[in-house]
């Protein structure tokens, strides 16, 4: 009975399922058929008989073809989780020139509206997966679209069959609802198949898109590389560098006092022994901020151990002590873990932390969790924006669930090997 009630459900739910596939999937030959009937009512005679269908036809067909691409999409990620990438082409940046204009991409225009306008239509037109859509709207019709019509069908000849009187109709509605019902649970699934097959991107959409993603690493990179190198900068002329200046000072000045007063000669000569202790602590401070000496000695664990005693919270670490990875993949990490610790602290105002380090046959994945107020997201110019840059170096992903009030989790993947 239970193996009954829950067959029936799976009827019932893939009935519904059919229906949505079918109705998603005829959209563009119902337009045809709109069409040819318009022009049938118009009659040979009209000249507009044959023109008006055929602006019909390719007006509307041009307009469903994404719409309806992208549905399906989302309906083969919602029922099979099979994520199938859009692989359009995405617009750059609208940049204003010296010149008071804006520059696209490819043309230059006098305002910031006119520039994204006509960047949007060429960007459309110009997008070799339209024709990708195209086909996809003629071939699923065929296919996906005649299986999903099955149980429909089959339900609607029960239904007009079983309410006449006649044995032949009565059984045309019996066999039309036997094939509607058992066909229900399956009559969705080639939806997968098909659109796995025809909406992915092609292997010189996907080459064009990963071209473009390196692209952008690398210029991310190299703005990177000279943001830390002006910091480092920075920090040695205002700090260290000062310090030496002042200690140099103080040395020289304790020479020529030695003679003459001894005691402030002493004094300064304290002072200068102060300063340098400071120097050094500040090095230290800044090779630690470059890269921990912990985590070239012992490695991405107890770098993370050692990060967590120093912030003012209560965390919990778990992890494989064994674990090694590669010098530059522990340092992203690392300062991931860092950056994510300190938001906790200054931005979530948590009390508590979890850091987990495993690793799967994917690669590396770390796990931040805090007990923090939430509404983490990932903003332009921001903390969590520069650190998804640094994994996707690696090709790594960060992936945010920080809904308000908390708690805010952060997961980390990196393909890797252990080394």
């Amino acid at each position: 009975m239970r193996q009954l009630g829950s067959w029936l459900a799976r009827a019932g739910v893939g009935f519904l399922r059919a229906c949505v596939v079918a109705l998603v999937s005829m959209l563009v030959p119902a337009v045809w058929a709109a069409a040819v009937a318009l022009g049938m009512w118009w009659g040979a005679g009209n000249p507009w008989s044959w023109i008006a269908p055929f602006v019909l036809v390719c007006v509307g067909t041009l307009a469903l073809s994404r719409p309806v691409c992208r549905i399906v999409r989302l309906l083969v990620t919602r029922w099979t989780a099979t994520v199938i990438p859009a692989g359009y082409r995405q617009a750059g940046p609208v940049t204003r020139m010296s010149t008071g204009y804006w520059w696209n991409g490819f043309s230059y225009e006098r305002t910031s509206r006119d520039a994204l306008l006509d960047q949007k239509w060429r960007v459309r037109w110009s997008d070799p997966a339209n024709w990708r859509d195209l086909r996809f709207t003629a071939i699923a019709p065929l296919t996906a679209g005649v299986v999903a019509s099955l149980p429909p069908a089959g339900v609607a000849t029960a239904v007009l069959g079983l309410g006449q009187s006649g044995p032949a109709a009565r059984v045309v509605g019996a066999l039309g609802l036997i094939v509607g019902v058992a066909s229900a649970p399956y009559a969705w699934r080639p939806v997968e198949p098909v659109a796995v097959r025809f909406l992915r991107p092609s292997p010189a959409m996907a080459l064009a898109d990963r071209v473009d993603e390196l692209t952008a690493q690398r210029a991310d990179t190299t703005v990177a590389q000279a943001a830390e190198i002006r910091r480092i900068e920075r920090d040695l002329h205002d700090g260290a560098q000062a310090r030496l200046v002042a200690l140099g000072l103080s040395l020289a000045t304790a020479e020529k006092l030695m003679e003459r007063d001894p005691d402030q000669a002493r004094a300064l000569m304290r002072d200068a022994q102060a300063g340098a202790t400071a120097s050094l602590a500040e090095l230290r401070e800044l090779i630690r901020g470059i890269s921990p000496p912990v985590l070239n000695e012992r490695g991405l664990v107890d770098a993370v151990r050692a990060l967590a005693l120093d912030i003012p919270l209560d965390v919990a670490v778990s992890a494989d002590a064994r674990l090694r990875l590669d010098p530059p993949i522990e340092s992203a990490v690392y300062f991931g873990v860092a950056e994510l610790l300190t938001n906790a602290v200054r931005h979530a105002q948590a009390s508590r932390a979890r850091i987990s380090l495993a690793r799967d046959a994917a690669g590396l994945i770390v796990e931040v969790e805090d007990d923090g107020r939430g509404g983490a997201d990932l903003r332009a110019g921001g903390g969590l924006a520069g650190l998804r840059r640094r994994l996707a170096v690696f090709d790594g992903t960060l992936e945010i669930t920080s809904p308000p009030g908390g708690p805010t989790r952060v997961r980390m993947a990196v393909p890797c090997e252990s080394s």
